[in-house]
């Protein structure tokens, strides 16, 4: 009996592994930078990227219009067809969201439901690897922020009215408030920040307005990649350098192609580390092009007295 027993699990492992061959989710394996249409008729970005989990199975992960990279709890691929389901995070609804779709071409193409309930469209497209093949030449450095106004910037949308302002030199929003973005728009750069929180503050720094370097108040905690000095969701400081809430602090920040290095208060705690993807409240997927800096404003109040870049030739 025992010995039927092997042979039969045998032959399920042989049938299911002749059911998926392998190299059967190949064209689909890798990154992909998503665009989803909302049902308002705007657009929101995401990201996806599948893996082999067996060389018969795939897992994924992915970062949706808000919030961190999530795991899937069930990612197949089978006739064409694919389905990642991913738990809500910040989504109203629904509990889970389920991303079907299949490749036209080059793209996926699918659908999802939104927080309505609406089952709506999304596109995606290869991410682009962005690595760089020479040093950077760093040009000249550049003052986003000239101490006296808001000249050189522009605010996401206008649903919280002149949120941000310059009082006594320093750049800073109301309490509740919306994105403020550069309107000069940057590939490869050298940025130095210097800013403060207040008690409980939350914010952060969107590179290429696509990856958030965050500011939190988070001294005494644990490390994580969702607290002060991480990319958001997905690189973790590799050390504690925050300081005190309602003191000054600086962010000294490489990025070049997809590496990045971050310099909290003087001290490296992420050194030329791949950012995999965009991250949740990015301004588009549009990895592969520039972007401008983009301060997160929607949480608690921040202020600035220094924001200064320096791009590469």
């Amino acid at each position: 009996m025992k010995q039927l027993l092997l042979t039969l699990s045998f032959l399920f492992v042989s049938f299911a592994t002749l059911a998926q061959p392998v190299g059967y989710a190949d064209k689909i394996l890798g990154r992909w930078d998503v665009t989803v249409q909302g049902s308002d008729g705007t657009s929101f970005p995401s990201w996806l990227e599948i893996q082999h989990r067996t060389e018969t199975s795939i897992m994924a992960r992915v970062v949706g219009h808000f919030g961190s990279m999530r795991y899937a709890t069930e990612a197949t691929y089978k006739d064409g067809q694919l389905t990642v389901k991913v738990p809500k995070q910040y989504e109203r609804q629904p509990d889970v969201l389920v991303f079907a779709g299949k490749l036209e071409g080059e793209k996926l193409v699918g659908t999802v439901q939104d927080e309505t309930g609406a089952t709506v469209n999304w596109t995606a497209v290869k991410a682009p690897d962005l690595r760089r093949t020479t040093k950077p030449v760093w040009g000249k450095p550049i003052e986003l922020f000239n101490g006296k106004d808001l000249t050189g910037w522009k605010l996401r949308n206008n649903s919280h009215g002149n949120c941000w302002s310059v009082e006594n030199g320093l750049l800073t929003n109301a309490a509740r408030c919306v994105d403020l973005i550069s309107e000069q728009k940057f590939s490869d750069f050298k940025l130095h920040v210097e800013f403060q929180i207040i008690p409980r503050g939350n914010s952060g720094i969107y590179l290429r307005g696509r990856y958030e370097a965050q500011i939190q108040d988070d001294l005494g905690k644990a490390l994580d990649t969702l607290r002060m000095g991480g990319i958001y969701g997905f690189l973790k400081p590799n050390a504690a350098a925050m300081k005190k809430a309602n003191e000054w602090q600086t962010y000294d920040i490489t990025l070049v192609g997809r590496r990045v290095t971050v310099v909290l208060n003087g001290q490296t705690i992420i050194e030329n580390e791949e950012i995999p993807g965009i991250t949740g409240g990015a301004l588009d997927s549009n990895e592969g092009e520039p972007g401008p800096l983009m301060i997160q404003g929607d949480h608690t109040k921040v202020l600035f007295r220094k924001i200064t870049i320096t791009p590469a030739k």
